[in-house]
C-alpha cells in the first residue's frame, strides 16, 4: 500500500464543491483533516486564511493540501483527486 499522505481540506460547510470533495475523500478512504472555515471563531478564521493563502492566494474553496503542499488541488476535480490518491 502507498505511504500515508498528510491531507488537509480547507472548506466551507455550505459549499457544494466542498461537500463533493469531502464525500470523495471518504469514498477513497482518505484520512483528511477537514477545516470548515465558516464554523470557526473570527480569530481562528483569520489565522487559517493566512494558511490557505500560502497554498491558494485566491482563497477559494475547497483547497486540498497534500503532504504540506507537495500537491494542492483547488476546487472539486474528481479525476485529479482520484489520481492524487491512487
Amino acid at each position: 500500500m502507498a505511504e500515508e499522505k498528510k491531507v488537509v481540506l480547507f472548506a466551507l460547510s455550505t459549499c457544494p464543491a466542498c461537500k463533493k470533495t469531502k464525500t470523495l475523500l471518504k469514498e477513497l478512504g482518505v484520512d483528511a483533516l477537514v477545516v470548515d472555515l465558516d464554523l470557526v471563531d473570527r480569530d481562528s478564521r483569520e489565522k487559517l486564511l493566512l494558511e490557505v493563502r500560502r497554498f491558494n492566494p485566491r482563497e477559494t474553496f475547497p483547497t486540498l493540501v497534500i503532504n504540506r503542499g507537495e500537491k494542492v488541488i483547488v476546487g472539486f476535480s474528481d479525476e485529479e483527486i482520484r489520481k492524487a490518491f491512487s
